[in-house]
């Protein structure tokens, strides 16, 4: 392992880890600055996360919903784009180490003077990793292409299923976490069987699918107002989905997903098709930057920052977007969801931050400019909670369907996705209904390509 020297008269260098949304904003808000700025991801591309359930139901295909990062900055002569893993840090030699690069096996490191770690975040299955290989997510690009996988072969198994109780555990659906992610995915394949497919199958009505969405908490979409959570449930269950709120995963298998009941009580559903949406962690990133900075990890597994997203000690590091636990000036934890505009306004916070130093001024505090909710159900059907205005139904759908193509990734993705988007209203349609093998990669949260989501739950109006 070799590192790196700055010559007394370099270019003041920035490290970006990850291109998600908050490192790709980062990078963004740093391209006009005197400074050579480095950008690390194990991905070449950027994921609009927000929209993978839509790769995960055929709605889109995965490169509407992907920019590759060269590309985005091919025109940023102070941008270069490494591809590789970052594995951890060396904070007093103010080096990065990576690995797993193109060019062959081994560690090298990248110095830097000042560092933006935006390693994201992936699901927790809390406690219980086996249950992945059942029920996968939709956290990664090769994620969603598995759960398209799995809930299209499930409709051709059934058709080709002659007993009836296997072939009812086969049109079984079941969607774990009532958050918007899991309500947009649950209401998606409510679509898919009652719209698309219904005239494409002989021995099977897909109609008779059952989608149940289970949501530990009292009510689906927690974070939402009360009244627009009672909406989205009365439109799920228009579409034929099921919202069991109250309801406790107990177990996960191939076959089945054991619940405990608000009851108390236990119920096992004969079920083919798991699908998670519910908790995510922090990056194991941020464990191996708190451990070398000497610092205690917050809830979630969250590296603890300043006000001003600067690691304890280290000013010339900023932690952002999911895997960052902000603080005031009086420690206090800052409660910030790990979403999508969280993430984005972290990222051009942080390039701003460096941008001012470069100057010679001192950034402000990073202040967190909450502009609302928005979860889509299915066709013309979306809630949204924005400053104050609840808004449900069509208007609230168009509102959603405005903000994202807005955020979305690159012009050609945003005429790309509206075409498809329209076609599909018009022809109730859905084009990337591909059933191909592949293989999900582990969620060692060493550095996934940050989807802040929403992270998870990110279909927030930024």
């Amino acid at each position: 392992m070799s590192g790196t020297s700055k010559p007394s008269t370099a270019r003041h260098r920035v490290v970006v880890v990850g291109g998600g949304f908050a490192g790709l904003n980062a990078v963004r808000k740093l391209r006009r600055t005197d400074a050579d700025v480095t950008l690390i991801d194990r991905r070449n591309f950027h994921l609009f996360q927000p929209l993978a359930y839509q790769v995960a139901t055929g709605a889109l295909t995965p490169g509407e919903i992907t920019a590759p990062l060269r590309g985005v900055f091919k025109r940023s002569g102070n941008v270069r784009v490494v591809l590789g893993d970052v594995t951890g840090f060396d904070l007093a030699a103010r080096q990065v180490l990576v690995e797993r690069s193109p060019a062959g096996p081994g560690t090298h490191a990248v110095g830097y003077d000042s560092l933006i770690v935006a390693a994201g975040s992936h699901y927790t299955y809390f406690g219980h990793d086996e249950w992945r290989a059942f029920a996968p997510d939709i956290k990664s690009l090769e994620g969603a292409v598995e759960v398209r996988r799995r809930i299209l072969t499930a409709f051709e198994a059934a058709e080709a299923e002659p007993d009836p109780e296997r072939r009812a555990a086969w049109l079984t659906f079941v969607v774990v976490g009532g958050g918007p992610t899991g309500v947009e995915l649950a209401g998606q394949i409510a679509e898919i069987a009652g719209d698309t497919l219904r005239r494409e199958f002989r021995a099977i009505d897909s109609r008779e699918a059952r989608i149940l969405l289970v949501e530990m908490a009292e009510r689906i979409l927690p974070p939402f107002p009360p009244r627009l959570s009672a909406s989205a449930a009365r439109a799920l269950e228009q579409l034929g989905v099921t919202p069991l709120a109250g309801h406790e995963v107990l177990d996960i298998d191939e076959g089945s997903v054991t619940l405990r009941e608000p009851s108390g009580s236990t119920r096992r559903i004969q079920a083919r098709t798991t699908i998670w949406a519910a908790g995510v962690v922090a990056s194991e990133l941020a464990g191996r930057l708190a451990a070398e900075a000497g610092v205690d990890l917050g809830r979630g597994g969250r590296v603890p920052v300043g006000p001003d997203l600067t690691l304890p000690g280290h000013p010339e590091v900023l932690a952002i977007g999911d895997m960052a636990q902000v603080h005031d000036a009086n420690g206090v934890p800052v409660p910030l969801e790990g979403v999508a505009p969280v993430a984005i306004q972290q990222g051009r916070y942080a390039g701003k931050a460096i941008a001012t130093r470069l100057r010679g001024g001192v950034p402000r505090p990073f202040h967190y400019r909450d502009k609302g909710n928005l979860a889509t159900i299915g066709r013309v059907r979306a809630v949204a909670d924005v400053k104050g205005l609840q808004l449900s139904g069509f208007p609230a759908w168009l509102l959603w369907l405005g903000v994202h193509l807005f955020y979305l990734i690159g012009f050609q993705n945003r005429l790309l996705v509206l075409l498809r988007w329209g076609f599909s209203f018009a022809t109730r349609g859905r084009g990337a209904r591909i059933i191909t093998e592949t293989t999900v990669p582990a969620a060692d949260g060493a550095q996934p390509t940050e989807p802040e989501v929403a992270a998870r739950d990110s279909t927030r109006a930024a």
